[in-house]
Parts: structure tokens; C-alpha cells; sequence
């Protein structure tokens, strides 16, 4: 805070000028209250005396332990050891020096470093001298200050490859609070935080005049006159490319978020009448398979197969999309390895044995739970092996080996898949540009359908989860793809316990189970309730978010089990919908179970659900067998 004219600089200030304005109609207010303990913070978060920190470091197992969840990441930031050691490796173990005031820095080397020391020093220069005295290896300190040390006492400048990420904290429980905060972050400029925090963070260790006159005079009188000449015939040109600049920047702002609105637009629109081309069929199915009509039952199968082929190629041209417009991001959360290759078996095996396909598994993994997306680490070898079976022929063979390989990082693994087929193979030529979006090869593209977009999303997603895909191929004779991804390891405990809380599909524990269905559509209705009503679920349907929650405040408590919630209703979308019964003042009614069955179906949308308080997220087109999954824990868990 500048103590002549109150006005309160940094990080915090830009966020709050940009945030301000960025939620249409809605403002928000923001007191600010100084804290000199991180402790005494966290403290008062958790009495409700504050509602937000800014900031806090990404770290889930501090945040768990505290009490408090986290928000998008709101800036990133690059840190550098300083150190006079003449080999410096950041896995080996070390004593290192952090200013003891830095509480989220520690947090964040913690988590990344456990294998180094920590010791607290007064200041950042304290901390070198501790290094110079050979009380510590190294000390910490953002890339913005470095140029203060570079150069001095034989420092070493050692960049750290783990960049540090801040967010807001707000605590458990204020999940409209916490979508607020995204919302802003999301609406911001791409880097403008990370940006703000190197300006702030440098201006504090710039020279002063007097001291860059003293260690270079003769630099300056040789070369200050040429400077302030070319500075007067620049600044005119400065001016107006600034201008220009300014134009063009919010010119691409507008077009990004005119394109990601369309993205969702397209996904709502196209995946509402493919529920029901798919919802129909399966309806259909059923009635029909206890009757003697098979011809009929064989066009249902073939129309359903189609319908899916369809919707596989609306996903990827959507995901392509947003790959490309930098909106895809990672969900990382607890998985198992042997999980997602089980998984990966089921979906082909029924398409090998038609094709007489001979698919050989091999896994060679010791860590098998890790962090990962999940979704993600599919769709790459969902392409893989439908690529692998799509181009061989007849009586050929699949092969699928998964090792486990060291890893240099502690606390963290690689695992190499690799899939060989002796299907039709690639030309040299093609291989060259495989990756490249609508890419595919003449002999085969008018013979087998697809978007040509399958591997172009394979490459994106290795890359952004810092893997490696090698691919070798001889035309004729078949396809090798090799690919390599790191995974962090994580606690089996984790496992176990989920294990013990997984429940079987048992259609009795439907039985007397109220629904109250909230679609504005007639035909994802109809079918909705045609599924839940052979469940032997008693439905109620509304056709908006309003009559939604009316009908949850005139009926007594107990009335409804669950709400299945339709996101894009009129009158009140399924989000404010939601947040209305959350708010209800009968605590019994408030905390009725709330799922969203929707045609918003990207990562964002399944956050967005849980952070205005639902339960669960269900995609349109709807499965059957997930559907009844997400019932038959919810009933579970709230009968418990």
C-alpha cells in the first residue's frame, strides 16, 4: 500500500480491477485484511471471519488437512535455486533455505521436494549468506529477483523445473463462492496474473540509479547518447503499434470467447437429439427381446452402432476444437492402471472375436495406483486400439504390452504401452504427417469411415499430459505405437476403501423411489421416464427450473429421493435451480440428492455441477448402466 496516497498496488489489486467487471450485471466487493501469520489466516477462514485467501499454494494435502479447497490456478510462477555447488541436481536431496515468512512457497517445495530440508532464513539475503557460509546448499527464490544474485559471490543460477502454482482458498463448503473465483480467473487474459507478479516481484530488487552509474560509467557515456536518439525515433512508431495492439488483443479475446460459447452451443444442440435417436433404440431393444422378431432387432443394433459411430465423431471434432482453442485442461484424480487396461479389453473384445482377431495383453506393472486422468489416458488408446482393429484384416493379430519403467523423480513412475498390429500399415509419407488434423491415407480413406482427427487428438493429449508417442510402420505388414506418460504414484489405501464402497446395480432399491425429472424437452422426458419407470422408479416430471423447485417447497419432506436436473431449462437453468433449494431454509429439503443429466457434457460442466452444490453429473446421450450406477450409490449413501 502506498502510505502517502492509500492506494493499495500488486497482484491483488490487478485481479480485483479486472474481476470486477467481468460477471455481466452482477458486481462484486472486495475488503481487503492484512495478515502477517499464515497461521492466524487460516484461522480466520475457518472462524468465518474472512471468506477468501489469496493466495495459497496448489497443494490438495495441505488444503485437505486445513479445511479448505482450492480454486483454479490463478498465476504460475518460476522459481530458481541459488547455489555455489558445482553440480546441482533438483531430485538429489539437499538443506535449502526459504524466507520464513514464504509459508505457500514452503507448501509448495514440500510437496514437490519432499526429499530436501527446509530451513528458515530472515530474508532472501540472509538466505545467500547462509549458502556463501555452507550452512545450506541452496536457497529459493522467484525468477523475477534473480538478476539481484546473478553473477554475484560465484552464485549458481539453477531454474527449478516445478513451477509453483497460487490460487484463492475459500473453505469447505462455499462451492458458490469458489465457482465466482473461477469464473473470474477464466474470464481473465491468459498470463495476466503471472505477468503482474514478475513486474511487482522484480521492481523491489531493481538497482538505483546512482549504483548502475557507479558499476558502469563507461558503458553509459559510451552508449547513452545512442540509446536516447534510437528512444526518439521509436517512441512515435511505440505509440501507435501500442494502439494497434490494444485493438487487435481484444479483438482475439472476443474471438475466444465467441468460440468456446459456440463450442458449448454445438454440444448442447447436437447431443439433445442424439439422446433420443440413441434413447429410442435402446427402449425398442428391450421391448423387442422377448419377441420373435429378429430382422427388426438386427436394424435396432445396426441403428444404435451407427448412432454411437455418430456421437464418436461429434466428440472429436469437438475435442479437436478445444484443444486447439486452449480450453482443454487436466482433472487429475486417483486411478488404477490395471482398471483402465480392463476396461480398454472389454470395449474390443467383442470386435476382435467378429474379425477373428487375435488381441494379446501383456502388463507388467508394480505401482498400479496413481494420479491421472482417466479420461484422457483412454481416448488415447481407445484411438490406438480402434485404429489397431479398424485397418487388420481377418485372422491378424493385436498385441498390447504395458511395463512399468524406472523413473528418475521420486514419488513418480513411467509406463510404456506399446500396441503392434499386423494390420495394412502406413507409408513413409504418411507417417510423416499422421498427427496433423483431418490427415488420412488415400488407400484407405474411402474405404473405412472416420474424421481423420483420431491420432491429431492423440498427439495433443500426450503432450498435454508430458508424454512421448513414437510410431513405426512398413506398408503391408502392420503398425507399432509406443507410448510413454508419467504418472504420480498414489496410496492404495485409497482403493481399498472405494472397493468397499462400490454397490452393485440392484434394481429392488428402486422400488417406491421418487424422482422428480426437471427436462424442458419432450422426448429426452419420455424416455428418461420410460427408463426410471421399468426400473420400477415413481417419477414426477417439470418442465423449468422454477416449477422445479415449487415443487420441492409444496411438497412434504421425504416426498423426493432424488432430482434428476436438466442443465439449459427456461425461466431458471438446473445451476440456479439448484442453488434456490441449496438455500432453502428446511435444511431437510435443502439437502435433497441433485444430479445433472445433461447435453453439457465438458470437463467444465461436471465441475461447474458439484461446484453449485449437485451431487453427480450424467451426460446426454444417457447410459443406462451408468444412470443406474449414480442412483444406486446416491440412494445408498442418503439412506445411510
Amino acid at each position: 500500500m502506498d502510505k502517502k496516497s492509500g492506494e493499495f498496488h500488486g497482484t491483488l489489486s490487478e485481479y480485483i480491477s479486472y474481476a470486477k467487471d467481468c460477471l455481466g450485471n452482477h458486481t462484486l466487493k472486495f475488503d481487503i485484511e492484512a495478515f502477517d501469520d499464515y497461521d492466524k489466516m487460516i484461522e480466520a477462514l475457518q472462524n468465518n471471519e474472512i471468506d477468501v485467501i489469496y493466495y495459497a499454494s496448489r497443494n490438495s494435502n495441505v488444503a485437505e488437512k486445513k479445511g479448505y479447497a482450492l480454486s483454479n490456478t490463478a498465476w504460475t510462477y518460476n522459481l530458481i535455486a541459488v547455489t555455489n555447488k558445482e553440480d546441482f541436481n533438483e531430485n538429489d536431496s539437499y538443506v535449502v533455505a526459504v524466507p520464513k515468512n514464504k509459508v505457500a512457497l514452503k507448501q509448495h517445495i514440500a510437496y514437490n521436494y519432499p526429499h530436501w530440508k527446509l530451513v528458515d532464513c530472515d530474508s532472501i539475503e540472509d538466505g545467500a549468506n547462509m549458502v556463501d557460509n555452507g550452512k545450506v546448499d541452496c536457497f529459493i527464490m522467484g525468477s523475477s529477483q534473480v538478476l539481484s544474485f546473478d553473477g554475484k559471490k560465484n552464485f549458481k543460477i539453477i531454474p527449478l523445473t516445478k513451477t509453483m502454482e497460487a490460487c484463492f482458498a475459500v473453505k469447505d463448503g462455499q462451492a458458490t463462492l469458489l465457482s465466482i473465483l473461477n469464473k473470474t480467473i477464466k474470464a481473465m487474459p491468459s498470463d495476466m496474473l503471472t505477468s503482474a507478479i514478475a513486474m511487482y516481484d522484480s521492481t523491489a530488487y531493481k538497482t538505483t540509479f546512482y549504483s548502475f552509474l557507479k558499476d558502469h560509467l563507461v558503458v553509459v557515456l559510451v552508449l547513452g547518447f545512442s540509446v536516447i536518439i534510437v528512444i526518439l525515433l521509436l517512441l512515435q512508431k511505440a505509440r501507435r503499434a501500442e494502439a494497434s495492439a490494444k485493438v487487435a488483443l481484444k479483438s482475439a479475446e472476443d474471438a475466444s470467447l465467441a468460440k468456446t460459447q459456440f463450442l458449448h452451443n454445438v454440444s448442447h444442440d447436437i447431443r439433445t437429439p442424439m439422446n433420443a435417436i440413441l434413447g429410442y433404440s435402446e427402449l425398442m431393444k428391450n421391448e423387442l427381446k422377448d419377441n420373435d422378431l429378429p430382422r427388426v432387432f438386427e436394424h435396432l443394433n445396426k441403428l444404435q452402432k451407427a448412432g454411437n459411430i455418430l456421437l464418436s465423431i461429434i466428440n472429436n471434432v469437438l475435442d479437436m476444437a478445444r484443444i486447439e482453442s486452449g480450453h482443454m485442461e487436466l482433472d487429475e484424480n486417483y486411478a488404477n492402471i490395471e482398471d483402465i487396461r480392463q476396461r480398454l479389453i472389454d470395449m474390443f473384445e467383442d470386435e476382435a472375436k467378429k474379425k477373428n482377431i487375435h488381441v494379446r495383453y501383456t502388463f507388467n506393472v508394480e505401482h498400479k495406483h496413481v494420479m491421472a486422468d482417466v479420461t484422457k489416458v483412454e481416448e488415447i488408446f481407445v484411438n490406438i486400439l480402434s485404429n489397431a482393429l479398424k485397418y487388420t484384416p481377418s485372422n491378424g493379430s493385436v498385441e498390447v504390452n504395458v511395463d512399468e519403467l524406472s523413473c528418475d523423480e521420486p514419488g513418480y513412475m513411467i509406463v510404456r504401452t506399446s500396441i503392434m498390429d499386423t494390420g495394412i500399415g502406413m507409408s513413409q509419407e504418411y507417417l510423416e504427417k499422421i498427427f496433423e488434423s483431418f490427415s488420412r491415407e488415400r488407400m484407405t480413406s474411402s474405404k473405412i469411415s472416420g474424421t481423420g482427427l483420431g491420432m491429431a487428438i492423440v498427439k495433443k493429449y500426450v503432450d498435454l499430459l508430458g508424454g512421448t508417442i513414437d510410431v513405426k510402420s512398413v506398408l503391408g505388414k502392420g503398425s507399432t505405437f509406443i507410448v510413454t506418460l508419467k504418472y504420480k504414484m498414489a496410496d492404495e489405501k485409497y482403493y481399498l476403501n472405494k472397493q468397499e464402497e462400490n454397490c452393485e446395480v440392484d434394481n429392488t432399491i428402486f422400488n417406491g423411489k421418487h424422482i422428480l425429472l426437471a427436462e424442458d424437452n419432450d422426448l429426452n422426458a419420455e424416455i428418461a421416464q420410460t427408463i426410471l419407470e421399468r426400473a420400477g422408479l415413481c417419477v414426477d416430471r417439470v418442465k423449468n427450473g422454477i416449477e422445479c423447485v415449487n415443487k420441492v417447497i409444496e411438497n412434504p419432506v421425504g416426498t423426493y429421493d432424488v432430482i434428476l436436473m436438466d442443465i439449459q431449462m427456461p425461466k431458471m437453468d438446473g445451476y440456479k435451480a439448484t442453488c434456490e433449494i441449496r438455500n432453502l431454509q428446511d435444511k431437510a429439503k435443502a439437502c435433497i440428492p441433485i444430479v445433472a443429466i445433461t447435453a453439457n457434457a465438458f470437463e467444465e460442466d461436471k465441475k461447474k455441477a458439484i461446484d453449485v452444490g449437485m451431487d453427480g453429473h450424467i451426460a446426454k446421450p444417457i447410459d443406462i448402466e451408468d444412470l443406474f450406477v449414480v442412483l444406486t450409490d446416491i440412494i445408498n449413501k442418503h439412506k445411510s
